[in-house]
Protein backbone atom coordinates (compact mmCIF):
# COMPACT_ATOMS: atom_id res chain seq x y z
CA UNK A 1 0.00 0.00 0.00
CA UNK A 2 2.89 2.06 0.66
CA UNK A 3 4.89 1.26 -1.86
CA UNK A 4 1.89 2.38 -4.12
CA UNK A 5 1.44 5.56 -2.43
CA UNK A 6 5.54 6.26 -3.30
CA UNK A 7 4.80 5.84 -7.29
CA UNK A 8 1.73 7.60 -7.08
CA UNK A 9 3.54 10.38 -5.46
CA UNK A 10 6.40 10.57 -8.18
CA UNK A 11 4.47 9.94 -10.75
CA UNK A 12 2.39 13.14 -9.51
CA UNK A 13 5.40 14.72 -9.01
CA UNK A 14 6.74 14.60 -12.58
CA UNK A 15 3.82 16.41 -14.27
CA UNK A 16 3.84 19.80 -15.49
CA UNK A 17 1.97 21.52 -12.19
CA UNK A 18 4.02 18.98 -10.14
CA UNK A 19 7.12 20.69 -11.36
CA UNK A 20 5.79 24.13 -10.74
CA UNK A 21 4.54 23.54 -7.42
CA UNK A 22 4.56 19.61 -6.35
CA UNK A 23 2.78 19.81 -3.69
CA UNK A 24 -0.17 22.17 -5.17
CA UNK A 25 -1.82 19.01 -6.58
CA UNK A 26 -2.63 17.77 -2.54
CA UNK A 27 -3.38 20.78 -0.71
CA UNK A 28 -7.14 20.56 0.74
CA UNK A 29 -7.09 16.95 -0.29
CA UNK A 30 -4.43 15.76 1.25
CA UNK A 31 -1.22 15.60 3.77
CA UNK A 32 1.59 14.61 2.20
CA UNK A 33 4.77 13.57 4.20
CA UNK A 34 7.84 14.47 2.22
CA UNK A 35 11.37 12.42 2.87
CA UNK A 36 14.12 14.13 0.83
CA UNK A 37 17.53 12.36 0.86
CA UNK A 38 20.54 12.16 -1.41
CA UNK A 39 20.04 9.22 -2.74
CA UNK A 40 18.38 5.70 -2.56
CA UNK A 41 20.92 3.93 -0.15
CA UNK A 42 20.48 6.65 2.90
CA UNK A 43 19.74 4.74 5.84
CA UNK A 44 17.19 7.47 6.65
CA UNK A 45 15.40 7.02 3.88
CA UNK A 46 14.66 3.41 3.94
CA UNK A 47 14.03 3.55 7.70
CA UNK A 48 11.83 6.22 7.25
CA UNK A 49 10.01 3.95 4.21
CA UNK A 50 9.98 1.07 6.55
CA UNK A 51 8.26 3.03 9.59
CA UNK A 52 5.64 4.36 6.89
CA UNK A 53 4.78 1.06 5.10
CA UNK A 54 4.49 -0.57 8.79
CA UNK A 55 1.10 1.24 8.89
CA UNK A 56 -0.67 1.49 5.67
CA UNK A 57 -4.10 1.72 7.30
CA UNK A 58 -2.86 4.94 9.55
CA UNK A 59 -1.66 6.56 6.54
CA UNK A 60 -4.84 5.60 4.33
CA UNK A 61 -6.71 6.74 7.22
CA UNK A 62 -4.93 9.98 7.65
CA UNK A 63 -5.17 10.73 3.90
CA UNK A 64 -1.42 10.42 3.24
CA UNK A 65 0.02 10.94 0.43
CA UNK A 66 4.28 9.71 0.53
CA UNK A 67 6.90 11.96 -1.97
CA UNK A 68 10.14 11.42 -2.24
CA UNK A 69 12.79 14.31 -3.74
CA UNK A 70 15.64 11.57 -3.82
CA UNK A 71 18.48 12.47 -6.03
CA UNK A 72 19.61 15.09 -8.26
CA UNK A 73 16.16 14.76 -10.81
CA UNK A 74 14.86 17.80 -11.44
CA UNK A 75 11.54 16.72 -9.48
CA UNK A 76 13.83 16.54 -6.82
CA UNK A 77 15.42 19.48 -7.02
CA UNK A 78 12.31 21.16 -7.23
CA UNK A 79 10.26 19.36 -4.14
CA UNK A 80 13.69 20.20 -2.11
CA UNK A 81 13.42 24.06 -3.52
CA UNK A 82 9.49 24.37 -2.58
CA UNK A 83 10.19 23.38 1.40
CA UNK A 84 14.06 24.81 1.16
CA UNK A 85 15.36 21.22 2.00
CA UNK A 86 19.58 20.78 1.62
CA UNK A 87 20.12 18.15 -1.15
CA UNK A 88 22.70 16.61 0.65
CA UNK A 89 21.30 15.05 3.96
CA UNK A 90 18.17 13.38 4.95
CA UNK A 91 14.90 15.34 5.46
CA UNK A 92 11.32 14.58 6.61
CA UNK A 93 8.60 17.00 6.72
CA UNK A 94 5.09 16.75 7.27
CA UNK A 95 2.84 19.17 4.75
CA UNK A 96 -0.61 19.93 6.12
CA UNK A 97 -3.98 19.92 3.95
CA UNK A 98 -3.63 23.26 3.96
CA UNK A 99 0.01 23.60 2.57
CA UNK A 100 1.68 24.57 5.67
CA UNK A 101 4.33 22.58 6.89
CA UNK A 102 3.54 21.00 10.55
CA UNK A 103 6.48 18.89 11.24
CA UNK A 104 10.71 18.91 9.68
CA UNK A 105 13.22 16.52 10.97
CA UNK A 106 16.44 15.38 9.71
CA UNK A 107 15.95 11.68 11.31
CA UNK A 108 13.32 9.22 10.70
CA UNK A 109 9.84 10.15 12.19
CA UNK A 110 8.13 7.67 14.27
CA UNK A 111 4.63 6.79 12.44
CA UNK A 112 3.20 7.64 16.62
CA UNK A 113 4.84 11.37 16.04
CA UNK A 114 3.62 11.61 12.54
CA UNK A 115 -0.37 10.03 13.24
CA UNK A 116 -0.27 12.41 16.78
CA UNK A 117 0.93 15.60 15.27
CA UNK A 118 -1.96 14.85 12.46
CA UNK A 119 -4.62 14.01 14.72
CA UNK A 120 -4.55 17.03 16.65
CA UNK A 121 -4.94 19.12 13.93
CA UNK A 122 -8.24 20.55 13.75
CA UNK A 123 -9.28 19.66 10.60
CA UNK A 124 -8.04 15.89 11.42
CA UNK A 125 -10.50 15.91 14.51
CA UNK A 126 -13.17 17.40 12.74
CA UNK A 127 -12.73 13.94 10.21
CA UNK A 128 -12.70 12.22 13.23
CA UNK A 129 -15.65 13.61 14.03
CA UNK A 130 -17.53 12.55 11.30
Amino acid sequence: MVRGLLLMGMVLASGTMAAENPLAAHRWKARVVVMSAPGLDDPHLMRQRALLAAVPDGVRDRDLVVLEAVGTTAEARGLRARLGLPDASFRVVLVGKDGGTKLDSATPLPAETLFSTIDAMPMRRDEMGR
